[in-house]
């Protein structure tokens, strides 16, 4: 079977992460709302006790590359829209599955 797996890697700016409360209430609709609306596995993966930042990791898995592309593309667009948060940098890194 042939199928095309891939992470996008998202660093954000809490800008009023005053507190980890306060970062979770802005963090957990975003990782929520993207498991939800688009079928990806969404995790916050390092600075945990931050609290002015997070790391999110959303996976995918289709059986076309162009599939997981589009789902990937509308999670980053999904973030983006949240104005709590900034993203400061991105990465997206393929499963090789040859």
């Amino acid at each position: 079977m042939i199928w095309s797996g891939a992470a996008l890697e998202l660093t954000l700016r809490i800008p009023l992460g005053d507190s980890l409360k306060a970062k979770r209430s802005v963090i957990r609709p975003i990782l929520d709302g993207a498991h939800r609306r688009f079928g990806v596995a969404a995790s916050e993966v390092a600075d945990q006790d931050v609290h002015d930042r997070a790391i999110l990791v959303f996976a995918a898995v289709a059986s076309s590359p162009r599939h997981v592309d589009e789902v990937l593309d509308a999670v980053d667009r999904f973030v983006w829209s949240f104005p709590e948060v900034e993203v400061v940098d991105t990465g997206r890194y393929w499963v090789d599955t040859a």
